[in-house]
């Protein structure tokens, strides 16, 4: 891929660049992106390839998505971005490069990425070299990808699992699968807690299968005027439930006192205290008594 950087920063229209490879941004994460550039700006520009085209020119990304996005939620209508010379594919190739590159993506990411790579012809090698990993681990990636395995490809990007059992795992048949932890265990590639975290991920894949069911979290449905009358009155009658207990309490406290005090004003009972050895009570029993 030969891309050329430009030698200055030039302010690009935010509605004349395209994204050749969106994501979905972590929520958490892209607030903390726009926090940042709001208080500081922004460090380092985006990069685009400039197309001529009627109405133009026009743009597409070649990395920066994250920034890109800041920026249109804060209000921008330019940005700040570096133009280079490539084409669309280098461009979509050098996405796919900056996504992999990411330490904390998830197996869905890695199947959209190193998988969309593969497609374009990239040998092995070559994504390895590209984005900095092994080639044995992309082999891996790959080959768990095509045989569905996401459930053993996210154990693989934990650490939970190496990718060579995972591997063997996938390739096994369901009777094998037990022989592959047992060869794993004499190599002392599985060993004490690891061990168990691959039992335990054989035996979800087995009953919930090797693909993860990815699930979004519900949309709150707005709250009505009888929710909250029915919120109210629960906390009400848990507030007037304490009351009674705390009156409850009250009334058994009093009763104890007041036995208490009578006990020690009789002569006799003292006297039976004072041949036990109980001469006198505790400080606050005996403050509460001479209230």
């Amino acid at each position: 891929m030969a891309a050329i950087p430009a030698q200055k920063v030039e302010m690009i229209p935010i509605n004349k660049i395209t994204v050749l490879n969106p994501r979905i941004r972590n929520k958490k994460h892209f607030k903390e992106i726009i926090a940042n550039i709001e208080q500081i700006g922004l460090k380092r520009p985006i990069t685009v390839t400039r197309r001529m085209e009627a109405g133009g020119p026009f743009y597409d990304l070649v990395c920066g998505q994250g920034r890109l996005e800041a920026f249109k939620a804060l209000g921008q209508h330019e940005v700040p971005a570096l133009v280079v010379n490539a084409n669309e594919e280098d461009c979509l190739v050098a996405s796919l490069v900056e996504n992999c590159a990411r330490r904390q993506h998830r197996a869905i990411d890695l199947l959209h990425d190193i998988g969309g790579m593969k497609e374009r012809g990239y040998s092995v090698p070559e994504i390895a070299r590209m984005i900095g990993l092994s080639a044995e681990y992309i082999h891996a990636v790959i080959r768990l990808l095509e045989k569905g395995e996401e459930r053993l490809l996210r154990s693989v990007e934990s650490g939970q699992i190496p990718f060579s059992v995972a591997l063997e795992i996938a390739e096994a048949e369901d009777h094998e699968i037990q022989a592959a932890l047992q060869t794993a265990y004499e190599k002392k590639l599985l060993r004490g807690r690891k061990l168990l975290i691959a039992k335990r991920i054989v035996e979800m894949r087995r009953q919930q299968g090797k693909g993860l069911k990815y699930t979004t979290k519900p949309k709150s449905r707005p709250l009505s005027s009888e929710v909250l009358l029915k919120a109210f009155q629960e906390d009400a009658d848990r507030k007037r439930m304490l009351i009674r207990r705390a009156e409850t309490a009250k009334a058994r406290l009093t009763f104890i006192t007041e036995a208490m005090r009578q006990l020690l004003a009789d002569n006799q009972f003292t006297a039976i205290l004072a041949e036990e050895g109980f001469t006198s009570v505790p400080d606050a029993v005996a403050k509460r008594l001479q209230r």
